[in-house]
């Protein structure tokens, strides 16, 4: 009797209340969709991390012919500082950290040059203007700060160039992104509640005489108040809800079926990861509707 009361009182609740219940449903979408949208975001970002950070390698360049670094002021490299660069990369301190060592000459990477210079820019370049070097692949790119380290100070090395740097700047202004999207979420968020809490003040002051009378009768205070938060708490949900599919029919058509088949060097996060995210987006509407109910419900139904 008492859930059928209870219920009964919120479909009469929501139905009085059809504009400000349709605000908070919008509100709490569009403030749940920033909020979905930034730990996805956040989510591709260590995917990315994780999958481009280990397929980096560190590039030693060798001593050229002509250089303005000390350490080439006796010109090329030669091949007893090679064969001492590599002996350091592969048999000494630095073995466990280093998983393969490719070496590049001046004929391959001169090859190289050519094949990716489709404008013949530089044309006049010649195979001793190029510089040999080592690409050396780490066991773990987190240690790269160590191997460079060791290496650079090394006689026939002139710069050691770590391929992470390539990524920092667009990491950086995806990191920025995620940042802008997650204050977007929390001004949106309060904004939310704050509209629940009207929501919910209006609802109660709409049934005074109602609940006067169920004070009078004895009805207890969670009784009295649980029709209310409940008001809250489905609006909220049913935006959470429409903020999911959201996230989902946006990762499933942009991404799987649009950017997968445009960009497929990258990999991306897909439909699977909405789901993680949902149950998180659910609590975070439920929360805000009882943090809403609190605040509202003492005042306006104080037994």
């Amino acid at each position: 009797m008492r859930l059928r009361f209870i219920f009964g009182e919120v479909f009469n609740g929501l139905r009085r209340n059809t504009t400000m219940a349709l605000s908070v449903v919008l509100v709490t979408f569009v403030s749940l969709m920033f909020v979905g949208a930034a730990a996805l975001t956040q989510m591709q970002i260590d995917q990315l991390k994780d999958d481009w950070y280990g397929k980096v390698e560190i590039s030693i360049f060798l001593c050229p012919e002509s250089s303005r670094n000390e350490q080439c002021a006796e010109g090329s490299v030669t091949v007893a500082q090679e064969e001492d660069i590599r002996a350091v990369l592969e048999d000494g301190a630095l073995q466990d950290l280093v998983q393969k060592v490719y070496y590049e000459s001046r004929d391959e990477a001169y090859e190289k040059f050519v094949a990716n210079d489709d404008q013949g820019i530089w044309s006049s370049l010649t195979p001793e203007q190029m510089q040999p070097s080592f690409r050396v692949k780490l066991a773990d790119p987190e240690k790269y700060q160590v191997v460079a380290d060791a290496t650079e100070g090394l006689p026939g090395v002139d710069v050691v160039r770590d391929q992470r740097e390539i990524f920092s700047e667009l990491f950086r202004f995806l990191n920025a992104a995620t940042i802008i999207a997650a204050a977007l979420a929390a001004v949106m968020l309060v904004a939310a509640m704050l509209l629940i809490t009207t929501t919910i003040r209006l609802s109660a002051l709409s049934r005074r005489r109602e609940t006067q009378i169920m004070r009078m009768v004895g009805s207890s205070r969670s009784l009295i108040q649980m029709p209310f938060m409940l008001e809250g708490a489905v609006a909220a949900t049913a935006g959470a809800l429409l903020a999911i599919g959201g996230l989902f029919f946006g990762v499933r058509y942009m991404i799987d079926d649009w950017l997968k088949s445009s960009v497929t060097w990258v990999q991306y996060i897909g439909t699977s990861d909405v789901w993680n995210v949902a149950p998180w987006l659910l609590v975070i509407a439920v929360g805000l509707a009882a943090v809403a109910s609190l605040v509202t419900l003492g005042r306006y139904t104080r037994a």
